[in-house]
């Protein structure tokens, strides 16, 4: 009704194609239909005990008000001490900003640094609001293609060739969505050493997954010689300690450019929720047990997904290296990868995102989150090899 009057920019934006995909299961469920749930990004574990008990303490004790913009003290600091322990990086307070959720650290980032014209590097297929916030800025798209056939990992030879005079952001995201893909320490150490040349770019470094890493974790970019000052660091609670819906991140940067993210945080959200802070210092400091059984539950889901898949005829997945999402190739089969998982939907029962949501050169794949249970993820597989018998 009012599309004339919205302005140009909103067309910019795009959507979560996974949020659609469930709403859609949701409703066949409401029909009566057994849905096996594997389109949403989502830890099937509950936030640990500890950190709930944290919250609620919290709020009894008067955590319900405003605080600081940029966050807590006492969260600024626990982040501080942990990054220093688990990313190797020397930081401090004064580096960190804590912003509900972990997108407003990708929006923040290119609101402060992209002018229209700019160019930013992104991977391809990648998580899609990366490609939707460079757009809203008024910043030019640059994909970086992601193959299978290393892994979906940084190919930083290809990298260099996308670098023009106005590259102003590389983006970089690993453990992947949607491909599990994870850089090595010898990709990380390429990638300093491509950028090195180049001081006036920029890398945002999204590690959210930075803990559900099934063999030797690469470092953060910002550890190594000369990168940090650069270097726009997103991470948040969400994956590693289940708490998606606390909405609450954080971002490690320059304090120089820390200010310019407090002032558009003061100018959207005024803070983050004073009790979800108390909550997420909980977290940081409190026992790390939950983490890591939450990691071999899904390394065990991986093993078992990835080694079935292959067994099904016409589908070929590489084994993913991190965070909890497989990404099988489907192109065998003569359909488009949206048309695949429509009636993979509605024929099998099978909720899975389309690759190209992730952008264009995920056409032919498919996502499979395997954070639920083993029981389903068996039930899915025997789904989708049904299915795929009758293409």
């Amino acid at each position: 009704m009012f599309e004339h009057s919205v302005a140009h920019r909103m067309s910019l934006l795009h959507t979560e194609s996974a949020f659609g995909i469930m709403a859609h299961a949701n409703a066949l469920e409401a029909q009566g239909k057994r849905i096996i749930h594997m389109e949403i990004g989502q830890p099937d574990f509950k936030t640990p005990r500890n950190i709930i008990e944290a919250a609620y303490r919290a709020m009894n004790s008067g955590y319900t008000g405003y605080t600081p913009t940029p966050g807590l003290p006492v969260l600024r600091n626990a982040i501080a001490d942990y990054a220093r322990r688990w990313k190797q990086i020397d930081t401090s307070p004064e580096e960190i900003v804590v912003v509900p959720g972990g997108k407003p650290v990708m929006f923040y980032t290119m609101l402060m640094l992209i002018e229209p014209g700019d160019e930013v590097i992104y991977p391809n297929p990648s998580f899609p609001i990366y490609e939707s916030c460079i757009k809203f800025a008024g910043g030019v798209p640059v994909p970086l293609p992601l193959t299978a056939e290393n892994g979906f990992r940084l190919d930083v030879n290809r990298l260099r060739a996308l670098i023009t005079p106005k590259t102003k952001l590389v983006l970089i995201n690993s453990p992947s969505n949607p491909t599990g893909g994870v850089f090595t320490p010898e990709d990380i150490q390429s990638l300093a050493d491509a950028l090195r040349p180049h001081p006036d770019i920029f890398i945002l470094s999204d590690e959210i997954y930075d803990r559900l890493v099934f063999g030797k974790k690469p470092p953060s970019i910002a550890s190594l010689p000369g990168m940090k000052d650069r270097t726009i660091i997103l991470d948040g609670f969400s994956k590693t300690y289940s708490m998606t819906g606390w909405r609450l991140g954080y971002g490690i940067l320059h304090p120089d450019l820390a200010k310019h993210m407090e002032m558009l945080m003061v100018n959207s959200n005024s803070c983050a929720a004073a009790f979800t802070q108390m909550a997420a210092v909980e977290a940081l400091t409190g026992p790390q047990n939950s983490v890591e059984t939450m990691k071999r539950a899904f390394r065990e889901r991986r093993d078992y997904l990835v080694a079935a898949l292959n067994g099904i005829p016409g589908i070929t997945c590489c084994m993913p290296q991190g965070a909890f999402y497989a990404f099988p190739d489907i192109s065998s089969f003569g359909l488009d990868c949206k048309t695949f998982c429509d009636r993979l939907l509605e024929e099998a029962g099978v909720a899975a995102a389309w690759g190209t949501s992730f952008g264009a050169y995920g056409e032919g794949y498919l996502r499979l989150s395997y954070a639920t249970s083993l029981e389903n993820i068996r039930e899915a597989v025997r789904r989708i090899g049904d299915f795929t018998a009758r293409l």
